[in-house]
């Protein structure tokens, strides 16, 4: 899920135009990415110290899988979860967690300062990307991290010609059309934490496999028919095409990268020593 609106200029909102949290089934589609991304991001934040006692923000918490189990796995004192839609927040709540309903991009929005503020692909279909990382370091306090993921389009010219391809080209170029998705900044983020005033700033990538019947082989199959009408609407790809996208996605002969998942880290100076 998304905490603000999408792109300048016009653009709708995630939720609004595609991927309504209202619609059947969204709260699992969003929990198919949690199956393949949370257990890399916990790592890493384990690997950072996260850990008792501290104080987390979790913005654009869609379902709340990393809130909870950062409570109930990691230890940390507390979490506040936003998002701009938290119906799914509270279908499962766990002792510590916090639920606000906030839009990020609101200049007054400021719930306070937290050792630990996370953000996974949450920024990369808002605009204002400088503004919104500064205002995100902000929120970390002395001594604490900021921590954010955005996917990373491997579907470059190089990369082969197969209905997966084709159809997740279309899917980027529908998304940016419709809500203002842009991951084409996203290898930008180890500068733009710097120039935010963070310290020891780092980055890793996960490109999970696409196998058949696959968590994300079924997100992202669920993901182009939740935006099928974006997708067509660029020209890039037919109805013929997407169905064969879609059995592609389910067959053995399957052979492609799924997008990967950038994740960068920097450090608010001050505070006690890591």
């Amino acid at each position: 899920m998304i905490a603000g609106p999408g792109g300048a200029g016009g653009f709708g909102r995630y939720g609004e135009a595609v991927f309504r949290p209202e619609a059947a089934g969204e709260g699992e589609r969003i929990d198919y990415g949690a199956l393949v991304y949370d257990e890399f991001t916990l790592a890493r934040l384990r690997t950072l110290g996260v850990g008792p006692g501290w104080r987390c923000l979790d913005v654009g918490a869609g379902t709340g899988t990393v809130s909870r189990r950062l409570l109930e796995e990691v230890g940390v004192a507390s979490v506040l979860a936003v998002d701009r839609d938290v119906r799914f927040l509270g279908e499962r709540g766990v002792p510590g967690l916090d639920v606000l309903e906030a839009d990020i991009t609101d200049p007054d929005f400021d719930p306070g300062r937290f050792r630990l503020v996370h953000a996974r692909f949450v920024l990369m279909h808002l605009p204002e990307h400088e503004r919104l990382i500064a205002k995100l370091a902000e929120l970390v306090e002395p001594g604490g991290v900021l921590v954010l993921g955005d996917a990373v389009d491997t579907t470059s010219d190089r990369a082969p010609v197969t209905p997966y391809t084709v159809a997740m080209r279309a899917m980027w170029q529908g998304l940016e059309a419709v809500i203002g998705t842009d991951v084409s900044w996203v290898v930008s983020y180890p500068g733009l934490l710097r120039t935010a005033g963070l310290a020891s700033v780092a980055a890793e990538i996960h490109v999970p496999p696409l196998l058949p019947g696959s968590p994300i082989s079924r997100f992202w199959a669920d993901t182009w028919k939740r935006s099928r009408q974006a997708i067509l609407a660029t020209g890039q790809i037919d109805d013929a095409g997407m169905d064969a996208a879609l059995r592609y996605l389910d067959c053995d002969d399957c052979a492609a990268l799924s997008a990967g998942l950038l994740t960068v880290w920097g450090w608010k100076s001050g505070g006690v020593a890591r």
